[in-house]
């Protein structure tokens, strides 16, 4: 019998099932291949469902049972639950199916046994965080603005975030605008920024959309709920278009622009065709449109269109939008995109719930109200009874659920979301109508009512607001998991009473949100702003910051996600110089919180035991008092300029401590005596809340009582006063009052009328405890209790006459007063007059000789008598002269009169016919006689003591006359008389002339010498109204600045012309001061007039436009002048005006890439650009600095300009720079938008270790393509030579290699029994040399004699082709022949041995007989002649004697031909012989005889080279050469000299920039050879320009990545241009050596040392080179000291202008600690005995015999130092000092041998 086939499981279980469209990054369970194709007859009885499904019906068959019970109906079948929702906020949905007809069935059909389907249902759902998807659309309430996002309340208690980025485009572009100031700006503060608060206000309705839902968190953690919003109109109002613009729906617009009668409004619709207008009488009532910014977003109503649509009406006066009485809402609409978040809409009832409403708009379009927004929340009566189906009611869009089919929105029939207006409940309450004002946040409601239980959900609670509820949700009822929650049973049934907390309000739900969990009630702080500035605080450390200097700060956490920082100058009242020791994570800790910045989430708090245990904390200006105490922390010393400290309190109250309130005693420097972050009591003086200033003081008040203060108020100022000297310090003398415990100062100066000297020879006079009477008291300071004495004989006179001013109102004009000198400046002197009084004496008012005296002849405190020339009672000032008090007449007058005679006649007038100065009136035309020529002016003088100037610009008609443009008033000489016309009177104040009734007292006139006004009769006087835009004037250059040029058009109109305008030549640019002086004349061209600001711009070039240069006028191609703004390693940012600026990549600053480097360019440079690509939709440009693009195209290009990716083939052979170094490859850039990719696998044809090492950031690397993908943009290069190099030789493979072969390889790995060896050039072939295969003689140690990476040569002995292994051996007997041929050849390189200098040396070898007798050692005389002795032993060798170099300047005989870089001779010839600086006696004595370890140093030199017996003869040898040893110089520069014997320059100068790529970071001295060559080279064969641009890529490489100075600047050839640049460079060097020792000093001595030489040879600086040395020694380890102070010592020897004295005081020091460091002594003999006759023979007989007498010396050194002094004492010295060693060698030997005998080893 056939099976019954059964209809699938899954039709039976999803009949009638809804359908969901499932979200994409929601997971699905995955069904049981059961439910797919389940067998007929399933054996056992075994059910086809999975667990999984099997519990899914038991939790619907229980919640059935439930629903049953609970309302006695039937559950209904096929429910479908959405496991999803259970997790919701609110949770509250309900399916809501529709009945289905049952339809006839037809007989006989074929269609009756098809099973009917259920229609598809709407469920009622409220908005939850996982129905919330990317493209959903919200209504939302501004609740937060921080700084830069804005909070808004979402329905349903979600909140969403929206960046200050995704406001309008607007916004912005000013926040991008912003950000490229600040960039540009280095001293603009990080406040300067957008605030948030002036585009937004709390409850304000915006509609947004939702760009995500999840916040990016760390690798392997699950990702963060965040809700990322955006309400720029562009995507809020995607859906609609130009048709569903209708009146009464609500559209969201930003501001495009403010103007008079409304806003621009942008609406984002159909790319921005159709714009808005909001009227300014709809903005709204309390809004005030010119505090409207542009970019602010608002909600509008549409009132109104245009006749074609273009333009719509708008409203944004909510009260208008809420007011649906007045038919603000959509009953019908053109499309269902209308109905969009924020638009109220007319609705048929279709279904009510206890937990929501269903209806339609329109009849078609399904929308639900959940439990919250329906209102059921909100009272206890359901919603059955206030709605019925078929009813008409309105509502408001609140939300959409753009994934969920069929189409459904969300609504809310709130009174206050459907009005636009505030909550009903908080109207209900007077005053502030805000719900969070009248429930603060963090408010503990001790009995919350449980109003309503909604299950699986959470509870609604009365918390004491009428009108407004709390939700609770079910997570946040207790601290663990609750189980289940009932309305009738159970702790949180209805009715039931709990204690709850505050932790939030959701504006447009109108609820607050509440927690009822214990932890939450008991936290003491939920945000930042329930922390009270003052506060004591306790938490636990939660992180130690850790800086270079150590801690930096704690970060203390309070609570949940609150913490706070304590800085390092608040861990303690004292300094810790190790706080990790004291601060652990995780320990508790007691702290007081400082200040708070709640918009930044910013907490301070301070761990200082003195203000944590002070009671007092001032916050606030407004509640301090005069006399209040409390503590304060120093947070800045102030030691000039108004001495002081500004003292931190709390919050944002500061005080300022003045130095004279530090304390009762004398402080002239407040860092002497007090450190930043110090605590200290002060008492407040004065307080200014208005203008938030404190002064404090730290004097203690008890010390000046009521007594001292009576006393103190009865002294009168004048009166006469005695005391005793208490003290004297800082030049005055401190003094007790007679009869009182005041004090008062008496000035050194005020001791006398005479001289400062005399005054000084008074005050030795005086000495403490001494009585001083007739002293005069000349001041009093009531704020500063302070008293000042005076005892000069004028001041005292004047009091006894009763002239001695007390007050201002003393003061009468005409008066003579007396007083003393306060203060000289350029204008005048100030005169302390007595009594707190002080006049000016003009410099006007002195006698006529004092003007020519440096400070007027006066100086401080000097006694001077003056009368009162005016009083200024207003501003109580008072006017002095020192003239005497008489009429003017024309027969008396002073010399300074005759300048200026008001009335007088004129004497020797140049015209002869003028007589009185009123007769020069405006318009007369005169003569003049030159007395002096300026720049820019000529001086003349029209009469005796009647001046007059001549502007150049009121000299020459037309530019065509001035013979010479850069000096044109060199034509006139002194003495030339000339005609001129009167056009005013100067004003050089305002740099423009006045009309003639302007007179004063020094009378300047204005003239004008132009040909054209001297026979004209009106004048035509140029002023800035009259200039006019696309003119043309002569101009002159009045001022040169950095940037630009000021120039004159007239008398008194001036103008600018910025640098880029000055010329079309680029070059004339570079030096503004020298191309374009001083009084230069030029043409140009008006360009922007504004006469508002008096600002005139012009340009000189030929082809400048009046018009500015806009983005739009640029196209690819234009070559224009900019200036450079920025310089970086990786780009050049130029700007070609005040709106235009771009970068010039570093592909795109040479033709050449091996020369491209940005350091060659300087702020400010001006420099030819070429724009390569301009991308519109970005605004940006990006220009090219190529000389093939800028100068002329028919130049060589080096590396050719790709400009994307079709510009490559494959196999094209390019060069690029290293843009990143990833795990994996590396990233080349090959223009500004191409980038090459290559893999590891082809970067070498060798194997590489640790390839990271050859590679860095910005390298120049030359590939060949080997991909190229147009559709993906993609590259990959390989930069492997065989790919390369067309005559690329393989690596040698182990099938290449054979018995009897030499090769050379390098030390892989060093064993007891051997070393293994890598083959140079070959695929990493190796093989092991045994060790009875390294000598001749005895097997040696292979671990003492090779370390790895050692170069060696070797032979291979035996390969073994089935294992492939490779015996090689090292033995010299392998190299007979070859080393032989080697010695012939490099004799000349073999260190000469020094011969005896004396006759048959008979007294050496005397000595040394004696002295050999008293040691029978075998190794004695080895000893003596340099065997191996460790370094502490004998400290010879160069590293550790510190003074082995003793002279560094070549010899006389030794001059080289040209430049000498390391070992190679530049003059071309190959020869090898080494300048090397001459060492001492000891070392060339110790390293003669060491064959053996001369022999191992052969052994490791890479002899490579010596394979081919004539050296290389092509460049091909040499290529083959450096790919062992790239990074030798000697090789390199050896290249270089082949090239240039053939001529070929421009190859040798590509083999030195090769180098400088090629050779590794690390070896600095050999780059540094090569850059020696490389500048000698442009120097001997290039050009100025070139060999400028090679000093400066060198100077700034040296300085910028090592902080040294260069040194080659001290090798260079005697060029002119070179030696112009290197004074340049030292000029600046000193700046440069300070910032890096700052940098890199404490980790190298050698920096020190480099920094002393050059201030002490270069600069010729001897205190800065010495007070180097302490700072030195500060920074460096201790076990650098010895031999850096060693160092320094030597400098004052060697250098010719260091002490040799204060060397020697050095190395005295040194030897008093350190007696048996012979390297020590040694360095000093040797400088001693260089300085020869000039130090005598006696210092040197000196040293010696200190040296042979320092006990505890081994026999070998002492018969050294024997020899030596005799070696000596037979060149300069003489047969008495022969007989002196002698006596003192037989003396030591016989002592030597009496301890021998007793058993004493020596």
């Amino acid at each position: 019998m056939a099976p019954i086939k059964r209809k699938p499981a899954t039709e039976k279980i999803d009949a009638g099932r809804p359908e969901k469209k499932q979200k994409q990054s929601r997971s699905v369970p995955s069904q049981s291949s059961l439910r797919q194709e389940e067998p007929s007859f399933p054996r056992g009885g075994a059910s086809i469902l999975t667990p999984l499904e099997q519990k899914q019906i038991q939790i619907q068959a229980k919640n059935d049972v439930l629903f049953e019970q609970e309302t006695g109906r039937k559950a209904p079948k096929n429910d479908f639950i959405d496991e999803e929702d259970e997790s919701d906020a609110l949770g509250l949905t309900e399916m809501q199916p529709t009945k289905a007809k049952r339809k006839p069935k037809p007989k006989g059909k074929l269609s009756s046994m098809k099973p009917e389907l259920k229609e598809k249902g709407v469920r009622i759902e409220g908005l939850s965080y996982t129905r919330l998807v990317a493209g959903s659309v919200v209504l939302g309430q501004v609740s937060c603005v921080n700084r830069y996002d804005v909070a808004l309340s979402l329905p349903n208690n979600l909140t969403g975030y929206l960046p200050i980025t995704s406001v309008s485009h607007q916004l912005t572009a000013n926040v991008e605008r912003l950000a490229v100031d600040n960039e540009e700006d280095e001293d603009r503060t990080q406040d300067h920024c957008v605030d948030l608060n002036s585009y937004f206000f709390i409850g304000q309705y915006l509609r947004a959309c939702v760009v995500s839902t999840e916040r990016d968190s760390a690798a392997g953690t699950k990702a963060r709920r965040h809700i990322e919003l955006s309400i720029n109109p562009e995507q809020v109002n995607s859906s609609l278009k130009k048709t569903d613009l209708i009146t009464n729906s609500m559209v969201q617009a930003s501001v495009r622009s403010v103007e008079d009668h409304g806003l621009i409004m942008e609406l984002g619709v159909e790319g921005g065709a159709v714009r808005g207008f909001m009227s300014s009488k709809e903005i709204g009532k309390d809004v005030d449109i010119s505090r409207i910014k542009e970019g602010a977003v608002f909600l509008c109503l549409i009132t109104g269109l245009s006749s074609n649509g273009a333009v719509v009406k708008l409203s944004a006066e909510m009260d208008r939008a809420g007011n649906l009485k007045k038919g603000h809402f959509l009953a019908d609409a053109p499309t269902v995109n209308c109905f969009l978040p924020g638009t109220a809409v007319e609705l048929s009832v279709t279904e009510v719930t206890k937990s929501g409403i269903l209806a339609k708009a329109m009849g078609v379009l399904d929308l639900t109200a959940d439990l919250i927004h329906s209102g059921a929340a909100a009272t206890d009566k359901g919603l059955e009874s206030k709605y019925h189906v078929g009813d008409k009611m309105k509502g408001r869009i609140i939300c959409t659920f753009p994934d969920i089919e069929p189409m459904k929105l969300g609504f809310s029939v709130l009174e206050h979301v459907t009005t636009f207006r505030p909550h009903p409940g908080s109207i209900q309450h007077p005053g502030d109508t805000s719900p969070t004002k009248l429930l603060p946040l963090s408010t503990i409601v001790s009995e919350a009512r449980v109003a309503r239980v909604e299950p699986g959900v959470g509870l609604l609670v009365d918390v004491g607001v009428k009108g407004i509820r709390g939700f609770v949700h079910i997570s946040r009822i207790t601290d663990g998991k609750i189980e289940n929650l009932a309305t009738d049973s159970g702790p949180y049934k209805a009715g039931s009473v709990h204690k709850a907390r505050i932790i939030g309000y959701n504006y447009i739900d109108g609820l607050f949100i509440v927690s009822l969990e214990p932890k939450v009630i008991a936290q003491p702080f939920l945000s930042i702003d329930d922390v009270q500035v003052g506060q004591i605080v306790r938490g636990t450390i939660e992180k130690l910051l850790i800086k270079e200097s150590g801690v930096s700060g704690l970060i203390i956490n309070l609570a949940d996600g609150i913490t706070g920082l304590v800085p390092e100058v608040h861990f303690s009242d004292i300094h810790l110089h190790h706080p990790e020791k004291k601060f652990k994570e995780g320990a508790p800790i007691t702290a007081r919180i400082l200040s708070t910045l709640p918009a930044e989430r910013q907490l301070r708090l301070t761990l200082k035991k003195t203000l944590i245990n002070s009671e007092v904390v001032w916050k606030s200006y407004e509640d301090l008092q005069n006399g209040d105490e409390s503590p304060g922390t120093l947070v800045k010393l102030i030691s000039s300029g108004g001495a002081g400290a500004v003292v931190q309190f709390y919050g944002a109250v500061r005080g300022f401590l003045p130095v004279s309130e530090m304390s009762e005693s004398y402080i002239d420097d407040p860092k002497k005596h007090f450190s930043v972050g110090q605590v200290v009591k002060v008492r407040l003086m004065s307080v200014d809340p208005a203008e938030k200033r404190l002064i404090v003081s730290c004097k203690d008040p008890s010390i000046f009582g009521a007594e001292q203060q009576q006393q103190f108020q009865s002294l009168v100022v004048g009166s006469t006063i005695g005391g005793t000297v208490s003290e004297k310090v800082n030049n005055e003398v401190i003094l007790e009052l007679t009869g009182s415990n005041l004090k008062a100062i008496l000035p050194f100066e005020h001791l006398t009328d005479g001289s400062s000297q005399k005054s000084v020879s008074a005050a030795k006079k005086i000495r403490v405890g001494q009585e001083l009477n007739d002293l005069i008291i000349l001041s009093k300071a009531d704020g500063r209790r302070l008293l000042q004495l005076t005892n000069k004989p004028s001041l005292i006179k004047a009091a006894q006459s009763g002239k001695l001013l007390k007050e201002f109102d003393d003061v009468q004009e005409g008066a003579e007063v007396d007083g003393y000198v306060n203060n000289v400046t350029s204008t005048g002197v100030f005169v302390h007059l007595g009594g707190g009084v002080s006049g000016l004496l003009h410099k006007s008012q002195l006698p006529a000789d004092a003007g020519l005296l440096p400070d007027f002849g006066m100086r401080k405190n000097q006694s001077i008598s003056t009368r009162v020339l005016s009083v200024d009672h207003v501003h109580r000032r008072v006017s002095l002269t020192m003239k005497a008090k008489q009429s003017t007449t024309a027969k008396g007058t002073t010399a300074e009169d005759t300048s200026s005679p008001p009335e007088g006649l004129l004497s020797n007038p140049v015209d002869e016919i003028s007589t009185k100065i009123n007769d020069f009136s405006l318009g007369k035309l005169t003569k003049a006689r030159i007395y002096s020529v300026k720049e820019t002016q000529l001086n003349v003088q029209l009469a005796d003591g009647v001046q007059g100037r001549i502007d150049v610009s009121e000299i020459f008609d037309k530019l065509e006359d001035v013979k010479d443009r850069k000096h044109p008033l060199k034509v006139f000489h002194p003495k030339q008389v000339l005609p001129v016309r009167i056009l005013g009177m100067h004003d050089s104040k305002h740099h423009r002339f006045l009309p003639i009734t302007h007179r004063r007292k020094t009378q300047v006139f204005e003239l004008s010498a132009k040909p054209s006004n001297q026979t004209s009769a009106a004048m035509d006087i140029l002023t800035l109204d009259k200039v006019s835009t696309e003119s043309t004037y002569p101009v002159y250059i009045n001022n040169v600045a950095e940037d630009c040029v000021w120039v004159n058009l007239s008398a008194n109109v001036r103008g600018r012309i910025k640098a880029l305008d000055l010329s079309d030549d680029v070059s004339l640019l570079k030096d503004l001061g020298k191309n374009f002086p001083v009084g230069s004349a030029l043409r140009a061209k008006v360009i922007n007039l504004d006469i508002t600001n008096n600002r005139l711009d012009l340009s000189s070039r030929a082809s400048t436009s009046a018009k500015p240069l806009t983005f739009s006028d640029l196209s690819v191609g234009m070559v224009l002048p900019g200036k450079v703004t920025r310089v970086n390693e990786r780009q050049v940012m130029v700007q070609l005006n005040d709106t235009l600026s771009g970068p010039v990549n570093l592909v795109d600053l040479a033709d050449d890439y091996a020369i491209a480097n940005p350091a060659v360019y300087e702020k400010n440079q001006i420099i030819r650009v070429c724009i390569k690509s301009i991308d519109v939709s970005n605004k940006k440009v990006h220009f090219s600095t190529r000389p093939s693009k800028t100068l002329s195209s028919s130049l060589p290009v080096e590396d050719r300009e790709i400009r994307d990716v079709s510009d490559l083939n494959i196999n094209d052979i390019v060069r690029g720079f290293v843009k990143r170094v990833a795990d994996n490859g590396l990233f080349i850039s090959l223009a500004a938008n191409v980038t090459a990719f290559v893999r590891v696998s082809n970067l070498s044809d060798l194997f590489l270790k640790d390839w990271k090492a050859d590679y860095e950031i910005d390298q120049l690397v030359k590939g060949k393509v080997i991909q190229v993908d147009m559709d993906l943009n993609h590259l990959q290069m390989s930069l492997k030579k065989s790919h390369i190099d067309k005559d690329y030789k393989p690596p040698l493979t182990f099938d290449d290699m054979a018995v009897g072969q030499i090769v050379t390889g390098k030390v892989r790995k060093v064993e007891d029994f051997g070393v293994f060896i890598v083959v140079d050039n070959s695929a990493n072939v190796s093989g092991l040399c045994h060790k009875t295969q390294m000598a001749d003689r005895k097997a040696p140690d292979p671990k003492k004699l090779y370390d790895e990476g050692d170069q060696v040569k070797a032979k291979v002995l035996k390969i073994d082709r089935e294992t492939r292994r490779i015996s090689f051996g090292l033995k010299t007997s392998f190299f007979k022949s070859e080393i032989d041929a080697d010695d012939a050849e490099d004799t000349v390189t073999e260190r000469p041995v020094i011969e005896d200098s004396s006759n048959d040396g008979s007294e050496v070898d005397k000595l040394e007989a004696m002295l050999v007798e008293t040691d029978n050692e075998s190794d004695a005389w080895e000893g003596l002649n340099g065997s191996q002795d460790t370094a502490s032993d004998t400290h010879m060798d160069d590293e550790d004697s510190g003074g082995v170099s003793i002279d560094g300047n070549p010899t006389e005989s030794s001059t080289p031909q040209g430049l000498n870089a390391g070992e190679f001779d530049w003059t071309g010839g190959l020869s090898t012989a080494n300048d090397e600086e001459p060492q001492s006696e000891v070392d060339e004595a110790a390293s003669q005889p060491k064959e053996k370890k001369r022999r191992k140093a052969e052994l490791q030199i890479d002899r490579t080279g010596d394979l081919d017996a004539h050296g290389p003869q092509s460049g091909a040898d040499f290529e083959r050469l450096l790919m062992g040893r790239p990074n030798s110089s000697v090789l390199w520069l050896s290249y270089m000299a082949f090239q240039l014997q053939l001529s070929e320059v421009d190859k040798a100068r590509e083999i030195a920039e090769r180098a400088l790529g090629t050779i590794h970071i690390r070896e600095q001295d050999e780059k540094l050879n090569v850059w020696v060559a490389l500048l000698n080279l442009e120097n001997t064969y290039g050009t100025e320009e070139g060999l400028e641009m090679v000093f400066k890529r060198a100077c700034h490489l040296e300085i910028m990545r090592f902080g040294l100075l260069p040194p080659f600047l001290f090798f260079l050839p005697t060029s002119s241009s070179l030696i112009h640049m290197i004074i340049g460079f030292i000029k600046k060097a000193d700046a440069l050596l300070m910032t890096a020792l700052s940098k890199h000093g404490s980790a190298s001595p050698a920096l020190w040392l480099n920094a002393a030489t050059f201030y002490l040879t270069t600069l010729k600086s001897p205190p800065n080179a010495r007070a180097l040395l302490p700072r030195a020694l500060q920074c460096l380890p201790p076990h650098t000291h010895l031999h850096l102070s060693s160092k320094f010592a030597q400098l004052e020897y060697t250098s010719p202008h260091g002490d040799p004295e204060r060397g020697r005081t050095v190395f005295e020091g040194l030897l008093d600690t350190f007696p048996k460091r012979l390297d020590l002594w040694n360095v000093l003999l040797d400088l001693e005995i260089k300085r020869g006759e000039s130090v005598g023979r006696e210092r040197v007989r000196e040293l010696f015999e200190r040296v042979v007498k320092v006990r505890g010396l081994k026999s070998r050194k002492m018969r050294f130092w024997f020899k030596k002094w005799m070696e000596w004492e037979e060149k300069v010295g003489d047969q008495r000092g022969k007989d002196r060693v002698e006596k003192l060698a037989e003396d030591y030997a016989r002592r030597a041998a009496e301890e021998k005998g007793k058993g004493e080893n020596i």
